[in-house]
């Protein structure tokens, strides 16, 4: 059972990195208020939350399993408190911090109507140092961090992540008043 265990806490710690950069994707495809080909764009942001949530439920999956594996050890205090843990503290402290601020940014995707939208946004912006931060700890405390399709993998992601961060902060990234109200609701 343990050997289970530990493959599904790889598996779902992967599934739940992929589908954390296509959340990170669709969020910036949904600011900028384009539809994808044959998709209305209120689509895309539904498309978006419900990436981020099974995105959560497969995080939910991979922290559950290494917790009743007898080798990751994991306890309450390691998924909460950075850098405490007992198995490569340093790599498992930046997965801590990942899902600190991905509980923040579930926290403030749920209250967002009684935040109001600048503090909303403001807080949402951790999605930005949440994704990287989960990336180097899948490349630091992963069996598969290291090995080619992995690399493979990150360097792909950041590579289109980067792309879409600059297209982003470009003038070529035109919102109008009309779409920032039709992703805002």
């Amino acid at each position: 059972m343990t050997d289970a265990m530990w493959a599904f806490g790889r598996v779902s710690g992967i599934v739940a990195l992929v589908l954390l950069t296509a959340s990170l994707l669709l969020g910036i495809l949904t600011r900028s208020g384009r539809p994808l080909p044959g998709l209305p764009r209120f689509s895309i942001s539904l498309i978006h939350r419900n990436i981020a949530l099974l995105a959560s439920v497969f995080l939910v999956f991979h922290v559950g399993s290494l917790m009743l594996d007898s080798y990751a050890k994991l306890n309450v205090v390691d998924i909460v408190v950075p850098f405490l843990g007992s198995y490569k503290p340093f790599w498992q402290g930046l997965g801590t911090v990942a899902v600190d601020l991905l509980i923040a940014i579930i926290l403030t995707s749920l209250f967002r109507k009684r935040l109001g939208v600048r503090l909303f946004k403001a807080l949402h912006w951790l999605t930005y140092a949440m994704w990287p931060i989960a990336l180097i700890h899948a490349i630091g405390n992963g069996t598969n961090g290291t090995s080619g399709w992995f690399l493979g993998f990150a360097i792909v992601s950041v590579a289109v992540v980067f792309g879409a961060v600059i297209w982003r902060a470009s003038s070529r990234f035109i919102e109008t008043s009309g779409t920032r109200g039709a992703t805002s609701k």
